[in-house]
């Protein structure tokens, strides 16, 4: 694709370096305050409110097929952690300010990623449909436990459902989906970890495998699902179930804050850094954070440097029809989560007013910042998880983000800021590839 990148070069001189790969922030331009945001958005804070009352509507379905869940009455959520420890080993680096703390959705039940809150959400929506459709529910006021049924689960292994991925929302999809009875097909790219695809296996999911990138699996497997008339295709880059899924984390952040005693306002913000690879979850999560919080939230992607597709997606407009190999980039990262060459459509259409901007981290940063994380709090996340916190790292020596800071008078507040670096995945990594990844130098 030919792109006249002199021209946004100009208008944003930092392109320069995030489409050679380089480390960089990029603030978005297209930043709006909150109350015209909503002029634009085709979604609001009822779609979030909706899919959080689906999720309670599913409980008792969630907690008889995954018993584990019986200690959260069914709903699925993560902890919320101050890291002072690592806040501290930032601090010995680069001046920061403010709390630092981790929100732990590597330890979402199911499937431990952040992948669990929106793949579980859509693949139950799919199985609520059609027992509806089909008379095994009355009403959406029957007992969804019934839907655990050895009966429920015959009727569902007449259908499939499928999804590309490059882990974790392959995860996430074959887990539940294999678990509600559904024959569960996973398109994995080449990135994707050979555990992932054995721990798949393991739970009844089958998984073909590609040797080109998450694109290609993609591509293949909707025009798969799309053959078959009994097959549903959980679509990482158009879903709105998926979406709001994912977007539902913000009202429970609002519980946990409260029960915290965390103020968020305008004199107290909050920062999210959220790792970004199509945009879906992060940009579920941004999407929620504005719609709850308003201008006292300021969320921010952070991508691999190799793979900066949600950057190229909005700066363009192109959304998911530009590619980082359209500027020569291999898209070969480390943070195998991330490593997806075009973004999601409904999440660059949307990002656009809302997004503060776009940090982008080089490999060897993440296995730093993973060992620094286990040597003041003794957590272990994926290395992809790990980008998260080349944002707080960063915020207050890089030159654009302390401009950002200074046009938003934010400067004065720097100590009251709640920064909340999002763990995307890691307690279902084997011990031994923990331990790999804690010698991992590059």
């Amino acid at each position: 694709m030919q792109i006249d990148w002199d021209k946004y070069i100009k208008k944003q001189p930092v392109l320069a370096d995030i489409i050679k790969g380089k480390p960089a922030f990029w603030p978005n331009p297209y930043l709006l305050p909150n109350d015209e945001i909503w002029q634009h958005e085709k979604y609001s804070i009822k779609d979030i409110e909706v899919a959080d009352a689906d999720l309670h509507r599913y409980a008792p379905l969630i907690m008889a097929l995954f018993p584990e869940t019986k200690t959260t009455n069914g709903i699925i959520e993560s902890p919320l952690k101050k890291i002072d420890g690592m806040a501290n080993k930032l601090r010995q680096r680069h001046p920061f300010y403010g709390q630092l703390y981790l929100k732990m959705d590597s330890e979402l039940p199911v499937a431990g990623s952040i992948k669990a809150r929106g793949g579980l959400y859509e693949v139950l929506k799919h199985a609520e449909t059609l027992a509806l459709e089909h008379g095994l529910l009355s009403s959406k006021d029957d007992n969804y436990a019934k839907l655990a049924s050895p009966a429920a689960k015959k009727f569902f292994s007449e259908y499939k459902v499928q999804v590309a991925s490059t882990g974790n929302l392959g995860l996430s999809i074959g887990i539940v989906a294999a678990a509600v009875g559904f024959k569960a097909i996973v398109h994995m790219s080449s990135d994707a970890k050979q555990w992932k695809k054995d721990l798949l296996r393991q739970k009844g999911a089958e998984v073909i495998e590609y040797q080109n990138d998450f694109d290609t699996a993609l591509d293949e497997g909707r025009e798969r699902s799309k053959a078959d008339p009994k097959s549903y295709f959980v679509d990482d880059v158009r879903s709105k179930d998926l979406f709001m899924g994912y977007a539902v984390a913000a009202l429970r952040l609002q519980k946990q804050f409260a029960a915290q005693h965390i103020l968020v306002d305008k004199d107290h913000p909050v920062f999210v850094y959220s790792p970004a690879g199509v945009g879906g979850s992060s940009g579920g999560v941004a999407f929620g954070m504005k719609a709850v919080f308003g201008d006292a939230a300021h969320v921010f992607f952070v991508e691999p440097a190799a793979c900066p597709s949600s950057t190229l997606g909005i700066v363009t407009g192109l959304n998911n029809k530009i590619s980082v190999h359209d500027v020569g980039l291999d898209g070969k990262t480390e943070a195998d989560g991330l490593a997806c060459p075009s973004p999601s459509v409904i999440s660059g259409d949307i990002m656009k007013p809302l997004l503060s901007g776009i940090f982008t981290v080089a490999d060897k940063d993440l296995f730093d910042y993973l060992r620094d994380l286990y040597a003041t709090e003794h957590i272990t996340i994926e290395p992809s998880s790990c980008a998260t916190f080349a944002g707080p790292d960063r915020l207050f020596t890089d030159k654009l983000a302390l401009q950002y800071l200074q046009e938003h008078d934010l400067m004065d507040k720097k100590d009251n800021i709640i920064h909340i670096g999002w763990a995307t995945g890691g307690s279902m990594v084997p011990r031994s590839i923990v331990q790999q990844n804690l010698d991992t130098y590059l």
